[in-house]
């Protein structure tokens, strides 16, 4: 994704296996409407090729305009020595022409691993090596949507930042920068927001 498209789009709680890895690529296509995306990346886990070839197959397979690139790092004593890239589906030419308009111009996971990082660093239920723990796997979840949801709309970020003149700068949040928000929303604001149940993703069911 290129800068303006920072916001987290989809959050799924749980264990890593194969049925979240694929109702993480569903929720992705339902909130993107299964519109074009220029490149999407991630680590090797296998699961997830497995589930976008499934998911976005068409009759005659895969869209052309479809790239997946996964992150290659190289370990040498428990540390890694060299990060690379390796394509999963869609051409060599297509990758280069995305990664023209890519964050650092090559294929990361900076995104994923900034959500994740806010998420340890703002929920103490998932700080490294704490005796903090949930006791209720639905408290659980609901903070993980708190935190992340609110760091979208209510949480600046310096490299998003827009120059309005020499040295001044307009603050913005992810939702702000994917045009989802005009304003920094304050925490009061964003929890007293009324619900909107006009629209709900159709109901994930695993095969």
């Amino acid at each position: 994704m290129d800068p303006e498209h920072r916001l987290v789009v989809s959050v799924v709680v749980g264990k890593r296996t194969d049925d979240n890895a694929r109702r993480l690529v569903y929720e992705f296509r339902e909130r993107t409407d299964g519109r074009f995306i220029n490149l999407m990346t991630s680590d090797e886990y296998p699961a997830y090729a497995t589930a976008i070839a499934e998911l976005y197959a068409e009759p005659a397979g895969l869209p052309e305009w479809l790239v997946y690139a996964t992150v290659h790092k190289t370990r040498e004593n428990n540390r890694v020595v060299r990060v690379g890239a390796r394509l999963v589906f869609g051409t060599l030419a297509c990758l280069a022409a995305a990664l023209m308009w890519a964050v650092l111009g090559l294929v990361n996971t900076v995104f994923v691993e900034r959500s994740n990082g806010t998420d340890r660093h703002r929920n103490g239920r998932k700080a490294r090596k704490t005796y903090r723990f949930s006791k209720d796997w639905g408290v659980h979840e609901a903070m993980t949507y708190f935190t992340l949801y609110s760091a979208n709309f209510c949480w600046v970020v310096r490299t998003l930042r827009e120059e309005v003149a020499p040295k001044r700068y307009r603050q913005r949040t992810p939702a702000m920068a994917a045009g989802l928000a005009n304003h920094v929303w304050s925490l009061e604001e964003w929890l007293c927001f009324p619900r909107n149940n006009r629209y709900k993703l159709p109901a994930y069911r695993p095969n």
